[in-house]
């Protein structure tokens, strides 16, 4: 099988969809991997390295994908860069089909077949090809991260000559993936943490990490299909926000995870919550891919409210660490092209659980049902 590399396009994005590793693997296995030039710098991956694996170094993007069997990717490509992927080759990357359904129509009428590494099932079975967990494991981390470099205050608890210095005090909001990882790298600098999230299933999981659960009545479940988190009724929303008031004005950092596939982030942090928290606090906002948590969340930028918070809005996380966010990634993708190649070409069954989740168009159709419902405003 031919496999295609391009040079990542989209703006503040230095990861790359294969990094020398994995391509040593992969041209091991018989295949033939083609890279462009450049493709990996950003992340840290010389085009040297690319070559010593086995890899073809193409000057630009039309000779990498050539005759390619795949193309496989980070972000979502724009128009312009489907020029020149072999009608019935299949793209691989994170193409987010629900958060921009009209894409897929493009794949489509291109004879594209699309697989989404963020619609892979989550299911033990597909867990190596689980590229929203990899990733959001490293978004959890750096929020912490970014939360103690603007908080003017120490994370830790100290006892100095000068007297002792209280522990900062965390509020993970969502303990998913991301939620999980802040909440271990908040505990492993010494602040105390309090993590919330709809789902009580994972309260254990929270505590084990040493934190404690907040728990909040609101009247339903947010566990939804499939390990993702599915979106409450207004009502619940309500009893939610009004409940957090007190938990978020009583700390330091706030890091809001709460995501649901295909629609807005849910707002969680109202102004009033803002409002409640202590000049030089410091909120973080994952979900700002998605319009965000917090009410005063800029997407991409960071801003201070009118009471001297901190609101953190920064994009694509995982990028700012290329090098281990690329690596990860490019596991995902080997699994996944592992477990859809037989004889060394693409066998994707459309009657298997995995290839049914993750492909979203083939032989000109659209048939990923979530994102056909999206297009015609229906059920899935």
């Amino acid at each position: 099988m031919k496999i295609a590399v391009p040079k990542e396009r989209a703006p503040g994005e230095r990861r790359v969809a294969l990094v020398p590793e994995i391509v040593a693997k992969l041209v091991k296995n018989g295949h033939t991997v083609t890279v462009e030039r450049g493709a990996g710098t950003a992340a840290g991956y010389p085009d040297a390295a690319y070559e010593a694996a086995g890899a073809v170094i193409a000057p630009d993007t039309r000779v990498a994908y050539g005759d390619a069997d795949a193309v496989v990717r980070v972000a979502k490509p724009a128009d312009d860069e489907l020029d020149g992927i072999p009608r019935g080759a299949a793209l691989i990357g994170l193409l987010a089909p629900l958060g921009d359904p009209r894409s897929v129509e493009r794949y489509a009428e291109r004879g594209i077949t699309a697989l989404s590494m963020d619609v892979v099932p989550r299911t033990t079975k597909a867990q190596a090809m689980d590229a929203l967990s990899s990733q959001a494991n490293i978004g959890g981390y750096k929020s912490v991260l970014l939360a103690a470099s603007h908080l003017p205050k120490f994370f830790p608890m100290l006892t100095t000559a000068a007297g002792t210095i209280a522990p900062a005090k965390v509020l993970v909001i969502g303990a998913g993936v991301a939620g999980l990882q802040a909440i271990a790298t908040a505990r492993r600098l010494g602040a105390v943490v309090t993590a919330y999230d709809t789902r009580t299933v994972v309260a254990e999981q929270v505590k084990s990490l040493g934190a404690k659960f907040l728990e909040i009545d609101v009247g339903e479940s947010g566990e939804g299909q499939g390990g993702y988190a599915k979106e409450l009724s207004p009502e619940a929303i309500a009893k939610q926000r009004a409940a957090m008031v007190k938990a978020i004005g009583a700390s330091d950092v706030v890091i809001t995870t709460a995501a649901i596939p295909g629609k807005r982030a849910p707002i969680l942090v109202t102004t009033e919550a803002v409002a409640a928290m202590a000049p030089g606090s410091v909120i973080v906002d994952l979900a700002a891919e998605t319009g965000g948590n917090v009410e005063g969340t800029e997407p991409g930028e960071i801003v201070t409210s009118a009471n001297g918070v901190t609101i953190v809005g920064l994009l694509n996380l995982p990028s700012s660490l290329a090098f281990d966010a690329s690596r990860l990634y490019a596991r995902n993708v080997q699994a996944l092209l592992d477990y859809i190649t037989k004889d060394g070409a693409l066998a994707l069954d459309p009657e298997d659980e995995i290839v049914a989740g993750t492909t979203i168009t083939r032989d000109g159709e659209i048939v990923h049902g979530a994102t056909r419902a999206a297009l015609t405003g229906g059920a899935a």
